[in-house]
């Protein structure tokens, strides 16, 4: 049995999405457990990636990837990534997984892989926004709520956040938020140079930086309401810079019949555009 991890650090969760070759394109991977013991969305996601990552040449990586979240799953237990090879062209190779516990599938993903191509380049602008050294850490920004949920808003991450926009916690005593979150953020720790685990870390950040952003509008947080994310979807551009801050533009444009759609450009501070994500979440009754 695979050992239970309960992420408090950046190397937590470069251990999860380290999975297990089991088999020719069959994969294990261990989950972060939490109090709800639900898997984490853009987790699962990540790990999905490295698994089908794992199955092409090396001169190709991610540069999209479409997910369906079909169940919650047990984040005690381990998960089962099966891989099917669709294609392996002159440029691109397309890969399905089927992510297993037991005979349930919780996840399915289209992902696709291209070799490096030299071409003409263009990109949005990044947006004007004060620099990462002139914000506070989101510990001193939210340290007015210390007291709350056992230091749940002032606990040390595994991402240094800066925040441009008010988060979460903050919209809750606002009666206008804006559903839009701009913020600065790197890893805690070094970063190994590998682009696969670059973007297995760049799925993983955007599923938590939409969902947050989803919630600001409906003036809640992942402490106050139930959520479930039912699709994520990212197109990676270039490879981030995690030696530096990577700025992350997210806006949620619509929120209907218990959903929420949200969508977020990533930029180097260098102003490459890195990736676009977009996701849709599932909204249950509010837990206040």
């Amino acid at each position: 049995m695979m050992p239970r991890v309960v992420a408090r650090t950046l190397s937590d969760i470069l251990t999860t999405l380290d999975v297990e070759q089991i088999a020719d394109d069959e994969f294990l991977a261990t989950q972060m457990d939490n109090a709800a013991h639900h898997i984490v969305g853009g987790h699962i996601a990540a790990q999905a990636l490295m698994s089908a990552s794992r199955t092409v040449s090396a001169d190709r990586t991610p540069h999209s990837m479409h997910v369906y979240l079909l169940r919650a799953g047990d984040a005690r237990r381990p998960v089962h990534f099966e891989i099917t090879r669709l294609r392996d062209g002159g440029v691109l190779s397309s890969r399905r997984v089927l992510a297993r516990q037991d005979d349930q599938v919780l996840l399915e993903a289209l992902v696709s892989f291209t070799a490096p191509l030299d071409s003409f380049e263009h990109q949005q602008p990044i947006p004007d926004v004060p620099g990462p050294e002139s914000l506070p850490s989101v510990q001193e920004q939210l340290s007015p709520y210390a007291d709350e949920h056992d230091g749940h808003w002032v606990r040390p991450q595994p991402l240094d956040l800066r925040y441009v926009d008010p988060p979460a916690r903050l919209a809750l005593d606002r009666p206008d938020p804006s559903p839009r979150i701009r913020l600065w953020w790197r890893p805690a720790e070094p970063m190994p140079d590998d682009p696969i685990l670059n973007s297995c870390l760049l799925t993983y950040v955007s599923g938590t930086a939409l969902l947050e952003t989803a919630m600001v509008v409906r003036r809640t947080t992942p402490l106050t309401s139930f959520s479930a994310l039912i699709d994520h979807a990212v197109w990676f551009h270039r490879p981030a810079d995690f030696s530096d801050w990577v700025l992350s533009d997210a806006v949620a444009p619509s929120g209907v019949h218990g959903r929420a759609l949200a969508t977020a450009t990533m930029y180097n501070r260098t102003v490459a555009l890195v990736c676009t994500a977009t996701q849709e979440i599932y909204f249950g009754r509010d837990r206040r």
